[in-house]
């Protein structure tokens, strides 16, 4: 029989374990960074003395905004938690950009709109096109033909849990964690 390496979570009991997912909620998404800052604000770029760029998750699930946000990622971040939460329905808010519940497409041009930077809801395929090539400085959109998430100030906003250490279902959703964008189109709106 092998020795037990970590039976914390049996010590903390409840309260303790109350206390962990709070401090995990609230806690920055360093991880979702590239792990340049070393000083000024929290989320600043490194050797910036700036307002802090980056979101972080909040207890709730909802995302922060950022003090230095333009007005385009603030929208864009309020629209993302206006539906958070929401249920993941395939086709969900292609025919209009409110509806009961949205897919992977649905969810990202929602979150575009509100932003002024799309005009009418995408498909994955078509997010693929839209914008120009390559990461933004604050929105990101990652597409192919089957999927699509964004990357708004450093914070992943997708449907799909994959690679979640935390589950929280399928849907709408800040994430905790990056993906690597491997297989996908990295675009961005000229200016963000």
């Amino acid at each position: 029989m092998l020795p037990r390496t970590n039976d914390a979570p049996r010590r903390l009991g409840l309260a303790g374990l109350v206390l962990a997912a709070a401090l995990i909620a609230s806690a920055p998404a360093a991880g979702q960074t590239d792990g340049t800052t070393t000083t000024g604000e929290p989320g600043a770029p490194a050797g910036s003395s700036g307002p802090a760029t980056t979101a972080t998750i909040l207890p709730g699930g909802k995302a922060s905004i950022p003090a230095a946000a333009p007005y385009g990622v603030v929208r864009a971040i309020q629209a993302a938690n206006r539906i958070h939460r929401r249920t993941y329905i395939w086709g969900g808010g292609h025919r209009a950009f409110k509806a009961k519940g949205y897919d992977c497409s649905g969810a990202v041009s929602y979150v575009l709109h509100a932003a002024g930077l799309l005009s009418s809801p995408l498909v994955s395929g078509q997010l693929a096109w839209w914008g120009a090539p390559g990461p933004g400085t604050w929105i990101t959109v990652y597409a192919n033909k089957t999927h699509t998430y964004m990357v708004v100030a450093g914070l992943r906003y997708d449907t799909s849990p994959l690679g979640e250490t935390i589950d929280q279902g399928r849907g709408p959703r800040w994430r905790y964690t990056v993906r690597t964008g491997t297989g996908f189109a990295i675009r961005h709106y000229a200016g963000l």
